[in-house]
């Protein structure tokens, strides 16, 4: 059996390559990303500036127009059959992003810092299709965590113009590490059980405040410098990338951009429960407690989720085992239980982690139970996870597939996503009968 000093290391912080290579059990896959970089002067445009109002961004991006965390995007309707957008000096030179038109599959490309890319022309497939998404949307998701783009500008064709389409009615959070950042799966935040739990539920605004190696404790773990009780109230991650734009003066992230979560699902503790970061069970109770009072002073209406941890598998003779104890599994129900129960409800409490104030909650919903248990025992098997204790892409399904059930069952929320490709290049079968 593996001691957790022996185990790899779970959300390293070192950056995935900004290529368009992609490892499959060790083999590189083939890829084929269009090269979508033009030279503007040869087109005719209508643009528009980063802060159109036609334009929604999708998770967190700052003042300047850059993104942060897992699966950032933005969204929007078009007229005519182009779409380009400019890339300011900020973006990661080669990131790999995602972009689709209405609800047909996903593309990918590499960006180029500084560069207009075209990503919509009348040569792509589909473009010229109607049905029933009218206006045409286009949405594109930043795949890598630790990368990101800066938008400068979007163009459409001469004569055409961007639509503002409005949000889905509900949204959900997701708080985490690797686990819930995609590190490892395909396409990474495109490919993460976090990103497949709000794309797959359908008619679901989504946001993944993830980072690889980061603790609930607000201590240095794996190169990360802050935990997510300090690092969720503020717009960028710990990555590098965000020492180096925003220095010593990160920005607090606004809450009041985005309308408030309705559900917030936190997963992390798994970089806690490995001795390397030496964080106890009192500091970890501690960071998760400010970071689910954060969430209810920030959204008192918001229904929490928090799930149990997992560290993989072990051979035992003639099977698997999951590796044990699987993270603090007592200690978090019975704190799940606290915050549901008459003394905390009736005085709750809200958590700053940018002022390190604890007030009272404000808002309808303080005095009701809103905290939930949600175990992934059993859910995962020893081939859904990586040799890097990281889910797999089928892992990762899995584990989106249980959370939309569970959710639908405990809040009624109705699963609206109807035939829109969630996961890419998923698409396995076999139709012949004579082999």
């Amino acid at each position: 059996m593996l001691s957790f000093s022996s185990l790899a290391v779970l959300g390293l912080t070192l950056l995935s390559r900004a290529s368009a290579t992609i490892l499959q059990n060790g083999q590189v896959r083939e890829t084929n990303f269009p090269n979508t970089r033009i030279d503007p002067s040869a087109y005719s445009f209508k643009t528009y500036p980063a802060n159109a109002t036609e334009i929604s961004y999708k998770g967190r991006w700052d003042s300047k127009h850059v993104s942060w965390w897992s699966a950032p995007g933005i969204k929007f309707g078009y007229t005519g059959q182009t779409v380009a957008i400019s890339f300011g000096n900020l973006t990661t030179d080669g990131v790999l992003v995602g972009y689709r038109i209405g609800g047909l599959d996903w593309t990918f490309t590499n960006i180029t810092a500084g560069a207009t890319h075209l990503l919509v022309s009348p040569d792509y497939p589909g473009a010229a299709l109607t049905g029933p998404i009218n206006p045409w949307t286009f949405e594109m998701r930043v795949t890598n965590w630790a990368y990101g783009v800066q938008i400068d500008a979007v163009h459409v064709a001469s004569g055409e113009k961007l639509v503002k389409i409005p949000d889905f009615g509900r949204r959900i959070e997701v708080i985490g590490d690797s686990l819930a950042s995609g590190m490892y799966t395909s396409y990474e935040g495109l490919s993460s059980w976090a990103y497949g739990l709000g794309e797959g539920l359908g008619n679901t605004e989504y946001s993944v405040t993830a980072y690889p190696g980061i603790c609930a404790a607000d201590q240095d773990c794996w190169g990360n410098p802050h935990g997510q009780s300090h690092q969720w109230f503020y717009t960028s991650d710990t990555s590098y990338r965000a020492s180096v734009i925003h220095g010593d003066n990160p920005e607090p992230w606004d809450f009041s951009k985005q309308p408030a979560a309705d559900i917030a699902v936190i997963m992390i503790g798994t970089n806690d429960n490995n001795e390397h970061n030496n964080v106890s069970t009192t500091a970890y109770i501690d960071a998760l407690t400010k970071i689910i009072q954060g969430v209810h002073g920030k959204w008192p209406n918001a229904q929490v989720v928090v799930m149990s941890l997992w560290l993989g598998f072990y051979q035992s003779g003639n099977t698997y085992l999951p590796n044990a104890p699987q993270g603090w599994v007592k200690e978090i129900q019975k704190l799940v239980k606290w915050f549901n129960s008459d003394d905390y409800l009736r005085n709750p409490l809200a958590y700053d982690g940018v002022t390190k104030k604890t007030t009272k909650v404000k808002g309808k919903g303080k005095d009701k139970p809103f905290v939930h248990w949600f175990n992934t025992a059993g859910i995962l098997q020893h081939n859904d996870i990586g040799p890097q204790w990281h889910p797999t892409d089928v892992g990762a399904i899995k584990v989106a597939s249980h959370l939309q059930q569970y959710i639908k069952n405990t809040f009624g929320w109705e699963l609206y996503a109807t035939g829109p490709e969630v996961w890419h290049e998923t698409l396995y079968w076999n139709d012949q009968s004579g082999y």
